[in-house]
C-alpha cells in the first residue's frame, strides 16, 4: 500500500547532502548482466522493454514457439504509423536484420487498408500455390483512425478465415484522451462491428502473452483478433520475463468443429451464396470458437475472491491495474478485500465478453461495478448476458451510470465518465461510496478523507503558460503553410494541422487523412470565397491524398494545393515515406491528373538545374518568391498545384549529424546594438531559434546557434542587424573539461527507500532528450533487480511541446500498478523545463510533505515569442508556484547555463539535472546502475557521464561549479540602473549619436521634468520613462546610425566572441535610394560582401550631414517621419507637465511610455507608428476626461 509518511532525508534546499556512515563509498546492489539486444535476444531472466518494442520482439518468440512445435512458419507486418504506434516503423526498420533471421518481413504499407489488405493475403498463400512455409502469421498495426479505415477490408479478412498455421493479429493504436489525434479514439466498438474478437493488455508482459494468445486464438477460430494498445501500455517501458516459452497456450477439446473446419478456403461457388457461407460460419462457429479459446485459457478470470462477496468490480486493460491501485489508495488488500466483501474480474478479452466465467463470478454478488475508459463495452454486454437471469440471483449492473441507467430522462448521474480520462481517485471515490452501502470503516473513510485532501490541489489556480507543440526551428511549414494577405488555407493532416493554432488567421478547418481540399467541393457552390489553399504533405498525398486532388480536378473547383515534399513523415519521427516519391513524380502525375498548372517552389534552385524530369507545364520559383507566385496561383480557375521543396528541418539535423546532408559553412548573427525588437525576424521565420536578449536599451534578439537548423529565413525580417558569417566555427566553451579532480571524492547521499513505488514525474521539451533520462532511471532500476515502470506521455510533443515521463520504482516488481502516478503521489518532480513543471498537471502530482522538486529555470519561450516579441518568461511566478506546491523542497538551478557553458552544448543539461537530483538523495537507484545505463545507451557515453557527474558537483558546491563554468562573469545580483545613471548612459550615446548639443537637448528635457514630478512627491516614474522613451526616438537608427554601430568596434568584439577560427561577414540591407522593391512595394534585402565594411565606416563619418541639406537619407518619408516624432515627443511632454498632477500621473507615464511601441525599420516601423498614434490618441482621450 502506499505510504503516507515523509521521506526521511533532508530536504533539497540544503546546501548540506545526506551521506551515510561511510561517505565516500556507497555500497551498490549487484547488476544484473544487460545488453542492449537483450530486449530481442534473450531467452532467460528478465528484459527491460517497451511495448513498443515488445510487439517487435512478439514475432520472433511465436517464430521459436512454432520452430518447437516442428513447424516451418514466417511472419509478415505491416501496416501505417500514427501515435501512439508511431515509433513502431522506425524501430522494426532499426531491427529488420533480426527480424530477417527470425524469418519476419516487414513491408510498411502506404496506407492502412492496403496494408491489411497486404496481411489478409499473407493467410492464402497456400491457397494460390505451393508455399516456402507452413504458414504465415502476420501482424497489421495502426491508429485508431486507420482501425476506422480498414473496416471492409477487416470484415472481408475476417470472415475469409486465417490459415490454419498462420493467424491475423490487429493492433490499433488507441488515444482514449485526444493527446495526438483529431478525436479520441477506442476501436473496441469498431471491432466488434467486425465480428473480431478483442484483446486489450494491462501491462508490456501482457503484449507479449497476449499477443501469442492471439495469434493461437486466430489460428483455431480463423478470426483476426484485435489488440488494443493503449498509449499508457505501448508507450510505456518495463521489465518482463523473457522466456519464450513461459506461456502454456490450450486448444479447447470440447468445441465440435464444422466439417472442413473454420480457417480459409477455395470456394467453386458463386460470389452471393460464398458470402452466406461465410457469415454463416462466422454467426454459427467461428465466433463461438474464439469464445472457447477464451474460456479454455482463462482470458477473463477472478483474481480477488471472497466466501461472502457482495461486490462484484469488473475491469480491463489498464483500468484493471487502475482499479487495484484506487483499492491500494483506499487501504484495502486482497484480505481485507474478503473480509469487505469484494470480488474482482480482470478482462483480457473484452468482446465477445466469454459468458461462462462472467456467471460464475457474479454467483452471489448484490452489485457488479464495471470499471472501463470510454464508450461501455463489456458492461453492456455483462447486462444483456446476466438479464435472462433469475431475479433473485441476477446482480444489480452499474459502470457509466448509477443504477438510475443512462437512457432514462433526465438520466442518471456519471459514475466514470466516458468523455475524457478518468483518475485513479475517481475510481477509488465510486468503490467506496458502492462498498458504503453494506460496509462500514473508518479506514476506508480516513482514507477518502485523504484522497480529497490531495484533490484540492486540482482546484488550485494555476496559471502558467502552456508549452504547445510548435514547428521546429527552421521547419518548412512556418513558410509553406502561409498564404497572402486576403486568401485563406484548409489544414492538413499531420504538421500541418498544427498551422490552426500557429497561424489561425489564415488556416482553417481540417479533415480527416486523405480527404483534404474535399470539403472544398462541398463548399464551394455555397461560398462568396472565390479560392481556397490547401496543405498537404508528401507523406499524405503518398497515403491516399492524391486522390483528393483528382476529385478536386473532376468537381472544377477553384483550388490550390499546397504539396510540401519534406522527404520525411515529420510528425511521427521523420520516416521516410513508404515508397518511392520525388518531385518529378509528384508533377508528372499532377499533370497528367489535369491540373491547370505547376509551379515548384525551392529552397535550392541548383536542385533543378537538370529539368529533364519536370513536365513542361512546370515554372520554378525561389522560395523568397513563395508570396508573389501563390498570389498568381489564387487567381487560376480549376485546380493548380505548388509543390514546395524544403527538407524537414529535423531531418536535416539528423542526416548532418551522420554526415548525410550538406551542412552549409554560413551562420546568421545579429547585430544586438542595431537590432529594434520588432520581431519581424520573428514574424517572418516563425522560428524558435530566435531567442530574447534582455538589455539596458530593451529587448533585443540573439540566434541560439546550438538549435539553429540553418533556414537562413529570419534574414527575411526587414532589419539590417543581421549578417552572413561564412567560414569559422560557433565557439563552444568546455570549461568543464577536464576539470574538477580538485573536488576529490564526493560523498555519497542516502537513497530513498522503494518498498513502496518511488514516483518521479519528469518533464521536459521535446526535441531535448529528455525522455533518455526516463530511459537511464528504468534501466538502472531494471539492473538492479528492481521494478520499473517508465511512461513518456509525448503526443506531438517532439515539436518543442510539453514532455512528461512518469516513472515508478519499487524493489518488488509485483508491486507495480498503474502507469500513470496518480494526484499527489510524487515524490520527486524533476523538470527539465519550468513551464511544463509549473503547468496544472504536474503541480496536482505534488503534495507538501511528500513531493521534492529539482527545477531548472532556464528560460526557453514558447512558440508564441515568434509572433508576440513582448511575450514574458513567468519566471518568478512559477517558481512561488512550484515551491508553494511542495511548501519549499524544491530546488531551481539554471542548469541550462551551467551545463552548456561547462560542456560545450544545451544537450548535457538533462543528465546534469540527473546527477543533481542524485546528489540530493532523490533518485531511488545507484550511481553505478546509472553509470552502466548510460553505457548501455551508447550514445555520447563519456559526455554524459560528465554531465552526471558535473550535477552532482553542482549539488555539492554550487557556488564552486558557478565559478569554473563561469570564470568571466561575476555572480551578483543585477540590480536597476538608477535614473542618474540611466541619463548619464543615454547622454553620453547621444554624443557619439551626433553631439554634444543633441545630448544636452536631452538631458535639458529630462531635467524638465525631473523637476516638474519632484514637486508631486510622488516617486521618478515620469521621469524614468522620459528619460528612456526620449532617448529611444531621438536615437533613431539611419544609415548614418546603423554604419556607426558597426564600425565602433563592439559588434566585431562580438563576432569574435562567438565564432572561432577565419570567416567573413557579409551583410544583409535594403538601402532605401536602390534598393528592389517587391509587389506590395516593399524594400527587398540584398546580401553584401565584406567590401561593405570600407563603406560602413564612410557612411559612419557622415553623421554630422544628418538633418542638413546635405543629408541624402534624410528626405526619405521614414527619416521625415523620425524626426516628426522626436518634435512631437517633446511638445506632448510639455503639455503632460502642464496638466501634471497626482491624478493625472499614471496617464502621463502611459503616455510618455509609449513610444516603446515604436520599433522596426521601414514597412515595419511604419506600421508600428500607426498603432502608436492611434494609442496615443486614446490615452490624450482619457488623460483630458482625468484633467476634467
Amino acid at each position: 500500500m502506499s505510504t503516507d509518511t515523509k521521506m526521511e532525508s533532508a530536504g533539497l534546499s540544503s546546501a548540506s547532502v545526506p551521506v551515510s556512515a561511510t561517505a565516500d563509498v556507497q555500497i551498490s546492489p549487484a547488476l544484473n548482466d544487460v545488453s542492449l539486444d537483450d530486449k530481442y535476444t534473450s531467452n532467460s531472466g528478465t528484459i527491460f522493454l517497451s511495448g513498443i518494442q515488445a510487439l517487435v520482439r512478439l514475432p520472433m518468440i511465436q517464430r521459436q514457439r512454432d520452430l518447437a512445435m516442428g513447424l516451418n512458419t514466417a511472419g509478415f507486418i505491416s501496416g501505417y504509423r500514427g501515435s501512439p504506434l508511431g515509433g513502431l516503423d522506425e524501430t522494426l526498420w532499426k531491427t529488420k536484420k533480426l527480424l530477417e533471421q527470425n524469418h519476419v518481413q516487414f513491408v510498411p504499407g502506404v496506407n492502412e487498408d492496403l496494408a491489411a489488405t497486404a496481411v489478409w493475403g499473407t493467410q492464402t498463400v497456400g491457397l494460390i500455390g505451393p508455399a516456402k512455409y507452413d504458414g504465415v502469421f502476420s501482424m497489421w498495426y495502426g491508429k485508431g483512425p486507420g482501425v476506422d479505415r480498414c473496416g471492409d477490408v477487416f470484415k472481408h479478412m475476417n470472415h475469409a478465415g486465417t490459415a490454419q498455421y498462420g493467424g491475423v493479429l490487429l493492433v490499433a493504436g488507441d488515444d482514449h484522451g485526444a493527446y495526438s489525434s483529431t478525436l479520441p479514439h477506442q476501436s473496441d466498438h469498431i471491432f466488434s462491428a467486425c465480428m473480431i474478437p478483442m484483446l486489450y493488455p494491462c501491462n508490456v508482459q501482457e503484449y507479449l502473452d497476449l499477443g501469442l494468445h492471439a495469434w493461437a486464438m486466430s489460428r483455431f477460430s480463423g478470426c483476426a483478433v484485435g489488440f488494443k494498445a493503449l498509449a499508457d501500455t505501448v508507450e510505456s517501458t518495463a521489465s518482463v520475463d523473457a522466456d519464450p516459452f513461459r506461456l502454456k497456450i490450450v486448444y479447447p477439446e470440447d468445441f465440435v468443429m464444422p466439417e472442413g473446419g473454420l480457417n480459409t478456403r477455395l470456394s467453386l461457388d458463386t460470389l452471393g451464396v460464398q458470402a452466406r457461407k461465410q457469415e454463416a460460419l462466422m454467426q454459427d462457429y467461428k465466433i463461438y470458437a474464439a469464445l472457447a479459446y477464451a474460456r479454455a485459457n482463462k482470458l477473463n478470470h477472478t483474481t480477488i475472491d471472497s466466501p461472502h462477496a457482495k461486490l462484484g468490480i469488473v475491469a480491463s486493460g489498464k483500468s484493471y491495474l487502475d482499479v487495484l491501485e484506487a483499492m491500494e489508495e483506499l487501504g484495502i488488500d486482497e484480505k481485507r478485500a474478503a473480509d469487505i466483501g469484494i470480488r474482482v474480474f480482470k478482462v483480457s478479452m473484452p468482446w465477445p465478453l466469454e459468458p461462462d466465467s462472467i456467471r460464475e463470478f457474479a454467483q452471489g454478488l448484490d452489485e457488479i461495478l464495471v470499471v472501463e475508459e470510454k464508450r461501455q463495452m463489456v458492461e453492456y454486454q455483462l447486462k444483456e448476458q446476466l438479464y435472462n437471469w433469475r431475479d433473485d440471483v441476477r446482480p444489480r449492473v452499474i459502470g457509466k451510470f448509477d443504477e438510475k441507467g443512462e437512457w432514462v430522462h433526465p438520466r442518471g448521474e456519471w459514475l466514470l465518465t466516458s468523455k475524457a480520462d478518468f483518475s485513479v481517485a475517481q475510481i477509488a471515490r465510486v468503490i467506496a461510496g458502492r462498498i458504503a452501502r453494506f460496509h462500514t470503516s473508518d479506514l476506508i473513510k480516513a482514507r477518502l478523507a485523504f484522497l480529497e485532501a490531495k484533490d484540492e490541489v486540482l482546484r488550485k489556480q494555476v496559471s502558467t503558460p502552456a508549452r504547445p507543440a510548435y514547428y521546429c526551428s527552421g521547419c518548412p511549414h512556418n513558410t509553406s503553410t502561409k498564404v497572402p494577405e486576403g486568401s485563406l488555407a484548409l489544414a492538413g493532416i499531420g504538421c500541418h494541422v498544427m498551422a490552426t493554432a500557429i497561424y489561425p488567421e489564415h488556416n482553417k478547418l481540417t479533415t480527416h487523412m486523405g480527404g483534404e481540399g474535399a470539403p472544398w467541393i462541398g463548399q464551394a457552390a455555397f461560398s462568396q470565397i472565390p479560392h481556397v489553399f490547401q496543405n498537404l504533405g508528401d507523406g499524405t498525398y503518398f497515403h491516399s491524398g492524391y486522390l483528393a486532388i483528382r476529385a478536386a480536378v473532376a468537381a472544377r473547383v477553384n483550388i490550390t494545393y499546397k504539396i510540401l515534399y519534406n522527404d520525411a513523415v515529420a510528425m511521427t519521427g521523420g520516416q521516410p515515406v513508404d515508397g518511392t516519391i520525388t518531385v518529378p513524380m509528384m508533377a508528372q502525375q499532377m499533370a497528367a491528373e489535369g491540373v491547370k498548372r505547376i509551379a515548384l517552389v525551392t529552397e535550392d534552385l541548383s536542385r533543378y538545374t537538370d529539368r529533364s524530369a519536370l513536365p513542361a507545364m512546370v515554372t520554378l520559383h525561389d522560395r523568397k518568391d513563395m508570396d508573389a507566385v501563390q498570389r498568381e496561383l489564387r487567381d487560376i480557375e480549376g485546380c493548380s498545384v505548388l509543390i514546395y521543396d524544403q527538407t524537414c528541418a529535423a531531418e536535416k539535423r539528423r542526416r548532418r549529424k551522420k554526415g548525410e546532408f550538406p551542412d552549409p559553412n554560413q551562420r546568421l548573427f545579429i547585430n544586438e546594438a542595431v537590432c529594434e525588437g520588432c520581431g519581424d525576424c520573428g514574424a517572418q521565420s516563425n522560428c524558435t531559434s530566435l531567442m530574447p536578449l534582455e538589455t539596458e536599451f530593451g529587448r533585443k534578439r540573439v540566434i541560439d546557434q546550438s538549435s539553429c537548423n540553418k533556414d537562413y529565413s529570419c534574414v527575411k525580417g526587414f532589419c539590417p542587424s543581421f549578417v552572413t558569417v561564412e567560414g569559422g566555427k560557433v565557439r563552444k566553451t568546455k570549461t568543464g573539461g577536464n576539470r574538477g579532480d580538485d573536488f576529490g571524492v564526493l560523498p555519497q547521499p542516502v537513497l530513498p527507500a522503494c518498498e513502496q513505488s518511488y514516483n518521479i514525474l519528469l518533464n521536459g521539451i521535446g526535441g531535448t532528450g529528455v525522455i533518455t533520462v526516463g530511459a537511464l532511471l528504468g534501466m538502472a532500476a531494471h539492473l538492479e533487480g528492481k521494478g520499473a515502470s517508465v511512461l513518456d506521455m509525448t503526443g506531438m510533443s517532439q515539436k518543442n511541446g510539453s514532455v512528461t515521463s512518469h516513472i515508478r520504482i519499487v524493489q518488488d516488481p509485483a508491486r507495480l500498478r498503474a502507469q500513470r502516478i496518480a494526484t499527489g503521489e510524487a515524490d520527486l518532480v524533476l523538470g527539465c523545463d519550468i513551464l511544463t513543471a509549473g503547468a496544472h498537471d504536474a503541480i496536482s502530482k505534488m503534495r507538501a510533505g511528500r513531493t521534492r522538486a529539482v527545477i531548472n529555470t532556464h528560460e526557453q519561450p514558447t512558440g508564441a515569442f515568434a509572433k508576440n516579441p513582448d511575450w514574458q518568461f513567468p519566471l518568478d511566478s512559477t517558481e512561488r508556484l512550484i515551491s508553494d506546491s511542495v511548501e519549499g523542497r524544491a530546488d531551481f538551478i539554471n542548469a541550462t547555463r551551467l551545463a552548456t557553458a561547462l560542456m560545450g552544448d544545451s544537450i548535457a543539461t538533462n543528465l546534469f539535472m540527473l546527477g543533481f537530483s542524485y546528489q540530493k538523495g532523490a533518485i531511488p537507484v545507484s550511481e553505478a546502475a546509472l553509470l552502466r545505463a548510460i553505457e548501455l545507451n551508447g550514445v555520447a557515453i563519456e559526455a554524459n557521464k560528465q554531465a552526471f557527474t558535473w550535477g552532482r558537483r553542482a549539488a555539492v558546491d554550487l557556488a564552486k561549479v558557478e565559478k569554473i563554468a563561469l570564470p568571466t562573469q561575476s555572480v551578483v545580483l543585477q540590480m536597476p540602473l538608477s535614473l542618474e545613471k540611466v541619463i548619464a548612459r543615454r547622454a553620453d550615446f547621444l554624443r557619439e549619436y551626433q553631439d554634444a548639443a543633441y545630448a544636452e537637448r536631452y538631458t535639458t528635457l529630462v531635467a524638465k521634468v525631473r523637476a516638474a514630478e519632484q514637486k508631486l512627491g510622488k516617486g521618478e516614474r515620469l521621469s524614468m520613462a522620459v528619460a528612456r522613451y526620449a532617448y529611444k526616438l531621438m536615437a533613431y537608427k539611419d544609415e548614418y546610425e546603423v554604419a556607426r554601430l558597426y564600425t565602433n568596434g563592439d559588434f566585431t568584439e562580438k563576432l569574435k566572441q562567438q565564432f572561432d577560427g577565419e570567416f567573413s561577414v557579409q551583410f544583409n540591407f535594403a538601402p532605401p535610394l536602390f534598393a528592389k522593391k517587391d509587389a506590395q512595394g516593399r524594400l527587398i534585402k540584398a546580401r553584401y560582401g565584406s567590401w561593405m565594411f570600407g563603406v560602413l565606416r564612410v557612411l559612419a563619418k557622415g553623421k554630422r550631414l544628418r538633418g542638413t541639406a546635405f543629408d541624402i537619407f534624410g528626405k526619405t518619408e521614414e527619416r521625415r517621419m523620425e524626426r516628426a516624432l522626436i518634435a512631437e515627443y517633446f511638445a506632448q511632454t510639455e503639455a503632460l507637465l502642464q496638466s501634471l498632477s497626482a491624478e493625472t500621473l499614471d496617464q502621463a507615464v502611459a503616455i510618455a511610455s509609449l513610444p516603446e511601441m515604436i520599433r522596426g525599420f521601414g514597412h515595419v516601423k511604419e506600421k508600428a507608428v500607426a498603432e502608436y498614434r492611434e494609442r496615443l490618441q486614446s490615452l490624450q482621450a482619457q488623460l483630458v476626461l482625468k484633467s476634467a
